[in-house]
């Protein structure tokens, strides 16, 4: 049996956790307000007079307001110089002030009253006609046709330039946020495998993450995927319950959220004893892991990093350029406030490795229609170079790293 599986009751595992989060404090007010700061700068130097953060992760990075995206325009206007506006329906300002942490002005629609006009009223007045806006990228197209009926196009541009260019370089108490969620998963990895047990089933198993990850102080799983056997060289998973068996292969990914960070970590491993030919594509798949890693420099570029797993792969004997048998997917993908973020470990991405990218490492191996590997760890770039999240796995019998 796998060190580490299959040696617990399912309350026992759960007993072994206790809730990290006590001592960990939440993004403050200074942070949002040098976030804006930053972002006005770089508005300035592109020749952009204000920037529109709809609803959803933009919006909390820059003020701290969680709100829901929806068919009601909420969002905030960022102009290169002075204060943030808040933009909400008049009937909502009472609940979005009360969930504000930057303190924003506030400019009101009624239900009758077209957001889009209140919005271009709002920065003609503010800049006359001659005006660029950027939008945030998750602003819904209905929003930009909206706006692009009433306005020029070429005034409105994509504020990715300003939002990645802000939200890739993690700050110190943002990659200790991340820390301590992964810290956290990490521990419901080991609790997982301690109570797996023949015949249970991967939604029993989906359960008892979700109440682990509660037990070491998150609201529960962010997501989860649980495979077993042949379903592990799907990567995301499959339609129909699984039970798992004797010597099953299995591979659990999963991760939560603490104070709006995420944590991200895949483990595969044998539920039992595993064949030559699976203990041969793990230990593929940690190789490709470690390339990765060690390839990951100061000011090289993020497909640099891909380029040293496709590398790798050709030494192995496998498929290079993400067919299978092989690695049919990025490396991997920023992290932060969303699961997957700017930038990304790819061919194509030019982006140049700079202190505070934080990135998974999952260049997942699959044998096709037999079983697939995925050791995800993350690791975060510094002026001394990559340093990891969570150590990886030192051995397919030593999945959780317990001996």
């Amino acid at each position: 049996m796998t060190h580490g599986v299959g040696i617990a009751r399912a309350e026992e595992a759960l007993g072994t956790l206790e809730d990290i989060t006590k001592a960990v404090k939440p993004i403050a007010l200074d942070e949002y307000e040098a976030r804006v700061s930053k972002a006005q700068q770089l508005m300035q130097e592109r020749g952009i007079s204000a920037m529109y953060l709809n609803a959803g992760t933009n919006l909390e990075y820059f003020t701290g307001l969680k709100w829901y995206p929806s068919e009601r325009l909420v969002g905030a206007i960022v102009p290169a110089e002075g204060s943030v506006t808040l933009i909400a329906p008049a009937f909502e300002v009472g609940s979005l002030t009360q969930a504000m942490i930057l303190p924003m002005e506030s400019l009101l629609w009624d239900e009758h009253e077209s957001p889009y006009v209140t919005l271009l009223d709002f920065l003609t007045e503010c800049f006359a006609d001659d005006f660029k806006l950027a939008l945030d990228e998750s602003t819904p197209y209905s929003v930009v046709a909206q706006l692009e009926e009433r306005k020029p196009a070429e005034t409105l541009c994509d504020a990715k330039v300003i939002t990645a260019a802000c939200r890739m370089h993690k700050s110190p108490k943002e990659l200790a946020l991340i820390q301590t969620a992964m810290d956290m998963t990490m521990a419901v990895h080991r609790a997982t495998g301690a109570m797996l047990h023949e015949g249970i089933t991967a939604s029993e198993v989906r359960a008892f993450i979700n109440k682990a990850h509660q037990r070491v102080g998150a609201t529960g799983s962010f997501f989860c995927i649980v495979l077993f056997g042949k379903a592990t060289s799907y990567p995301h998973g499959v339609n129909y319950e699984q039970k798992l068996e004797k010597d099953d292969w299995v591979l659990i990914d999963t991760g939560c959220k603490l104070h709006g960070y995420h944590s991200d970590i895949t483990r595969t491993y044998a539920f039992g004893n595993a064949t030559e030919e699976q203990r041969t594509f793990w230990q593929y798949e940690r190789d490709l892991q470690q390339a990765a890693f060690d390839a990951a420099h100061i000011d090289k570029t993020c497909e640099s990093v891909d380029d040293a797993v496709r590398v790798k792969l050709s030494d192995l004997g496998l498929k290079a350029d993400y067919q299978l048998p092989g690695v049919p997917h990025r490396t991997g993908h920023g992290i932060g406030m969303d699961l997957h973020e700017w930038p990304y470990l790819v061919g194509g991405d030019k982006t140049r490795l700079a202190p505070g990218m934080c990135f998974s490492n999952e260049p997942m191996v699959i044998n096709p229609e037999k079983f697939g590997v995925r050791l995800e760890d993350h690791f975060y770039m510094s002026e001394e170079g990559a340093f990891w999240f969570t150590e990886p796995s030192r051995s397919v019998d030593d999945p959780f790293n317990l001996l």
